[in-house]
């Protein structure tokens, strides 16, 4: 009867559409917003389909205004997704946030209203999420901490669908973390088109420079004395160079670390800022 059927259980729900994995990352992306949480704040999530990168933002207002700011410093660093998909929150279906996304040719996919399961993918790193800060409130940790820390391993984890870390499908590298990996033997970089491009111009540049500088090696030495070149501003009559004697305690390229004679203290200059002391030439012009 239409009784039974009007409260009779719900259908059975169709079966599973998958989504294709877009061609490249940051093209399609995914947004939801986590909270409130016992602080009052909210986490922007925004997720990447194509790699599983994540990035979380930890905002006290969710207006289409701020949900904006948020989203635009991200897209500065990482560029304009070509798709967003995203629930029917009201920050999203907004006419600002509509106007911010359009005037960035960004489309919008809204899902279904009450059927979270269409945006599977943040739903599962919410939850995921979710797990993590519901440790440390148990633990009396810093939860904003554990959530960079959270993040730190994520991205250099792979995914169990993709067997490739999110970092290394996003930018093409894994991350440095505080685990030692086989990178940290060698820092020496393979050849490249564009590092021997960079190598050119720079020896060129460098060439170019100490030509007009007229830069020639400093002769100083680790135990030589000499004077140190006076860089604060003074009077017409103080003298380029001060006439305390300082030593060289340690030189390192054109980085010379000088000790005074007298009291011990220590400073850091470049070798340019110093001048041998020569006895018995005081008395000599130099010009140099």
């Amino acid at each position: 009867c239409e009784g039974c059927r009007l409260v009779g259980q719900p259908d059975r729900p169709e079966p599973m559409e998958r989504r294709k994995l877009p061609e490249a990352p940051w093209i399609d992306i995914a947004i939801d917003f986590l909270g409130p949480l016992p602080s009052g704040d909210y986490l922007l999530v925004i997720i990447d389909y194509y790699s599983r990168y994540k990035e979380v933002e930890i905002l006290q207002k969710i207006t289409a205004k701020e949900t904006s700011e948020r989203l635009e410093k991200i897209f500065v660093r990482l560029g304009f997704p070509r798709t967003i998909t995203l629930d029917n929150g009201r920050q999203f279906v907004s006419v600002e946030f509509e106007r911010y996304c359009r005037n960035r040719g960004i489309i919008l996919n809204k899902t279904t209203p009450y059927w979270p399961q269409e945006n599977g993918l943040v739903e599962r790193q919410n939850r995921s999420l979710m797990k993590r800060l519901k440790i440390s409130q148990v633990l009396n940790r810093d939860w904003k901490r554990e959530l960079l820390t959270y993040l730190s391993m994520y991205y250099s984890t792979p995914h169990s669908t993709t067997g490739k870390t999110p970092a290394e499908l996003m930018f093409g590298r894994n991350i440095r973390t505080k685990l030692p990996t086989l990178r940290d033997l060698s820092t020496e970089a393979p050849p490249t088109e564009y590092r021997d491009r960079d190598l050119q111009q720079k020896e060129k540049g460098k060439v170019t420079e100490d030509l007009r500088r007229r830069a020639k090696p400093s002769e100083l030495n680790v135990g030589d004395e000499v004077y140190m070149k006076n860089v604060l501003p003074g009077n017409k009559l103080t003298p380029t160079f001060n006439p305390k004697v300082m030593t060289v305690a340690a030189k390192q390229g054109s980085r010379v670390t000088v000790q005074n004679n007298e009291t011990g203290k220590s400073y850091d200059r470049n070798s340019s800022h110093l001048k041998k002391v020569v006895f018995g030439n005081s008395g000599q012009n130099d010009d140099e």
